[in-house]
Order: structure tokens, then C-alpha cells, then sequence
């Protein structure tokens, strides 16, 4: 199932964002990976998931090769 991100992006936008396993919650945020990992773990979360937000959202409807 899709997870809209929407809102998380708009937020969010060229940060990185660590999220709990349901790949929605966002418990922490910085400019680097490691910032936003770092202040997970402070948080208490072990194994956060990391991801960094786009700058832009581009469309692409195709298939690669």
C-alpha cells in the first residue's frame, strides 16, 4: 500500500528525517543523515528508519531499464 508523504514533504523539504517502522511518523529531523540519527537515538528510537526529502517533486510515469 502507498504511504502519501505528501505533508511530510512540505514540511520536510531537502531534510533528512528519520520515521518509526510505520514509515510515516517522523521522530526526528536534520540538514545531514547523521544529525537526524543521532537525535532519534537520543529520543529512544534504536534502528529509525532514515530517508531525505526532496528538494522538488518530479513526476515520472515510465519504466526503466
Amino acid at each position: 500500500m502507498a504511504i502519501d508523504w505528501s505533508k511530510l514533504f512540505k514540511k520536510y523539504r531537502g531534510f533528512w528525517i528519520a520515521l518509526k517502522d510505520d514509515e510515516k511518523s517522523v521522530v526526528a529531523s536534520g540538514k545531514t543523515a547523521k544529525e537526524a540519527w543521532e537525535k532519534a537515538r537520543k529520543k529512544g528510537y534504536t534502528k529509525p528508519i532514515l530517508t531525505q526529502m526532496p528538494e522538488k517533486l518530479i513526476t515520472y510515469i515510465g519504466k526503466t531499464e
